[in-house]
């Protein structure tokens, strides 16, 4: 396994013209984080939310050529509105986890920290993420990948600006 000091840390940070309690709400209740935690191309098949720490948000999502793909937040630290620290992984419809549906070498875990500050009435969103638990084959693949990753955020946040929008 490769030293954390080792890991190729990926940040993407986005400011929202939304207060930081909504921004923090559409993270964190079931029903707004369905409607945009999923790529644009892609539909929403299924989604709980156990919203605690130990707890998990496990969703399915459909690709545009039908193939149904599991994944899940496993929560670690919930300081409300201001951070959420979660393990990202590929997963079953059970919440096991399972090897990515992109790679055949990727990391299975992947640690994400999101904070969230305000000022005037907009939100600063900063995420920080690196593998966990992960070999120097995965940790390479995923250094290869981080600017298709942020292409995805862009889109991703897009969707969570248009929700705001609508709140």
């Amino acid at each position: 396994m490769a030293q954390t000091s080792d890991v190729p840390e990926f940040v993407i940070e986005r400011a929202f013209d939304a207060p930081r309690d909504m921004v923090w709400k559409a993270w964190t209740e079931a029903d707004r984080l369905a409607r945009w935690w999923i790529p644009k191309q892609f539909a929403r098949v299924s989604s709980t939310l156990d919203f605690r720490v130990g707890g998990m948000f496990l969703y399915c999502m459909r690709s545009p050529d039908g193939k149904d793909m599991w994944s899940k937040f496993v929560y670690r630290e919930i300081v409300a509105p201001e951070r959420l620290v979660f393990v990202a992984s590929s997963s079953d419809k059970d919440g096991a986890t399972t090897p990515s549906p992109w790679f055949p070498v990727f990391p299975r875990e992947i640690l994400n920290t999101m904070t969230l500050s305000e000022a005037g009435g907009r939100t600063q969103l900063s995420l920080r993420a690196h593998p966990i638990n992960a070999s120097d084959e995965e940790m390479a693949k995923y250094a290869a990948v981080k600017p298709g990753m942020t292409m995805g955020f862009r889109g991703i946040f897009d969707q969570l600006e248009e929700l705001l929008k609508q709140a």
